[in-house]
């Protein structure tokens, strides 16, 4: 029988690992009389060769004894999630959660009640897929209880154990199934977390809406992002999320922006804030980019300029990559390109007239001023935003 852990190969030389104030905080929980490993997502993207955002630790020690070694080392100690364990520790600036290894007591779909323990198999089997179950220690040592190495290899989604208690354990992880398939995967999602998945589909109605929020905001700027969303919706999953369109082929063309394609994807667009808690930002441009015009380049230059200045900068820019996906048009053509880049060869003019210029001209105030500052803004957009702040001023003088 083949050794396993002698296929597995070492970070030891992962500049990531090798970064001083990580070692320096491993070094402390170690030194302690803990152990401490880097934990899921860094080991995972590491063997992927995929970017590595932030890097999480599992330790044996209990978290009030984390939070009292690493206070006398210097470190700075936040609480984050003590009652699950976490503490977040930072050190010259860099944060790092530390997480005491934990067994599930008790579940309820959508949360757990977690025990302490000091076994690493425990910790990883409780985890969600095998890829995220993996640990390397200090030197770089992998340890791999669910054999994630070899579902890395063949990049497949996989969950620890059997999927169906997975996923009872926390139905969101029928999104993060999905969502890690659209940037790790390859071929079709795993046939057996496929299934789990769609029999226990229901379940995502017990997640809030800011959870799944979360979720679908990475899905959909996945790399394979379109295809999953494909799968999804054929198996009736995507529905329970959100009413959809099948714009698949614009969805494709759509740069990995999360609001240009949920506002593609969303049947509904007006309300998603409320369906999926979009924050204010999110939702002002999903509103004003169905309220936008359709753009051409056929447009002549100055209806162009004028549709940029009453649009604004980012709608404009949205709104063009919209009807750029919606068209027949290559995604290198050079005229839509001009329309995309007109912000940058012509900055929108800001309207050089004001109120106190009108009071300074013994204009009376009240609506009368309101309406005349908005007849020499429509005279002055019409003139191509030519006339200056004199002629502007002098055509009120005129007009009085």
């Amino acid at each position: 029988m083949t050794d396993f852990t002698k296929i597995l190969p070492s970070l030891s030389n992962a500049a990531w690992l090798n970064e001083p104030r990580l070692q320096e905080v491993m070094g402390v929980i170690n030194q302690a009389g803990g152990e401490v490993r880097v934990a899921g997502g860094a080991v995972r993207n590491s063997l992927l060769g995929v970017p590595i955002s932030d890097v999480d630790l599992a330790t044996t020690m209990l978290p009030h004894d984390v939070m009292r070694v690493c206070k006398a080392a210097g470190f700075g100690v936040h609480p984050t999630g003590i009652d699950h364990g976490t503490i977040t520790v930072v050190n010259k600036g860099q944060p790092f959660e530390v997480t005491t290894l934990r067994l599930d007591v008790e579940t309820d779909g959508r949360r757990a009640i977690v025990a302490f323990t000091d076994n690493w198999e425990a910790d990883a089997l409780r985890r969600d897929f095998t890829m995220n179950a993996m640990y390397c220690d200090a030197a770089g040592k992998i340890y791999d209880f669910t054999t994630g190495y070899f579902d890395i290899q063949r990049k497949r989604v996989r969950f620890v154990g059997n999927s169906e208690a997975r996923i009872k354990e926390d139905y969101l992880r029928i999104l993060r199934f999905f969502r890690f398939h659209a940037w790790y995967g390859k071929g079709s999602p795993c046939p057996v977390g496929l299934a789990a998945s769609i029999k226990l589909k229901s379940g995502l109605k017990k997640i809030s809406a800011e959870r799944i929020r979360q979720e679908l905001i990475k899905l959909i700027i996945a790399p394979r992002a379109v295809e999953t969303l494909k799968v999804m919706a054929t198996s009736g999953i995507l529905k329970v999320i959100l009413p959809y369109t099948e714009e698949w082929r614009v969805l494709a063309r759509l740069p990995a922006d999360a609001v240009l394609r949920l506002s593609v994807l969303a049947k509904k667009p007006a309300e998603m804030q409320t369906r999926l808690r979009l924050s204010n930002d999110e939702a002002f441009r999903i509103e004003s980019l169905n309220v936008a015009p359709d753009i051409s380049p056929k447009f002549r230059p100055a209806e162009q300029r004028v549709l940029l200045y009453q649009l604004g900068v980012e709608t404009w820019c949205d709104a063009v990559q919209v009807a750029w996906a919606k068209s027949r048009a290559k995604l290198d053509d050079a005229k839509w390109k001009a329309l995309l880049d007109l912000p940058n060869l012509w900055p929108v003019p800001k309207f050089p007239v004001t109120g106190k210029d009108l009071l300074a001209m013994s204009f009376p105030s009240g609506p009368g001023m309101g309406a005349a500052l908005g007849e020499l803004e429509d005279w002055w957009v019409a003139s191509d935003f030519k006339p200056s702040r004199d002629e502007l001023l002098k055509r009120i003088e005129d007009g009085k």
